[in-house]
């Protein structure tokens, strides 16, 4: 065993002294940082919490809106379709209203087509 003087222990008891201080100084302010963060921390986790609902709503809009944006366009492209069949079949008609109007006004013009060009240009004239 290792003799202690009278000097040794009180510089013991200054150093075990001086470390409960630090001890407690740092539970202190662990106690003081913990009572000034949680509110800020708990409010940002409050911020997440809605963020993270929010960012689901949005993501499940967007996901509809695609699939409607893409339903649009394929209705799009089938009214164009529809629309360009219906006016292949307009053109097949009125051509062969085009070719007997035409024939109609041979007969009347007595078969010159000069004749007949030149009278409906005058009708649509309205000379």
């Amino acid at each position: 065993m290792i003799p202690v003087s009278a000097g040794d222990g009180r510089l013991l008891a200054y150093l075990l002294a001086a470390l409960l201080l630090i001890c407690l100084g740092a539970a202190i302010g662990v106690w003081q940082a913990e009572r000034h963060y949680r509110p800020l921390l708990d409010g940002a986790g409050s911020d997440l919490a809605s963020c993270r609902s929010a960012r689901g709503n949005l993501e499940a809009l967007a996901s509809e809106q695609g699939l409607k944006l893409g339903a649009l366009v394929l209705a799009g492209n089938e009214r164009q379709a529809r629309a360009e069949q219906a006016l292949k079949d307009a053109d097949a008609g009125a051509r062969a209203n085009f070719e007997a109007a035409n024939r109609l006004q041979q007969e009347y013009t007595g078969g010159d087509q000069c004749a007949a060009a030149s009278s409906i240009i005058d009708k649509e004239l309205g000379l």
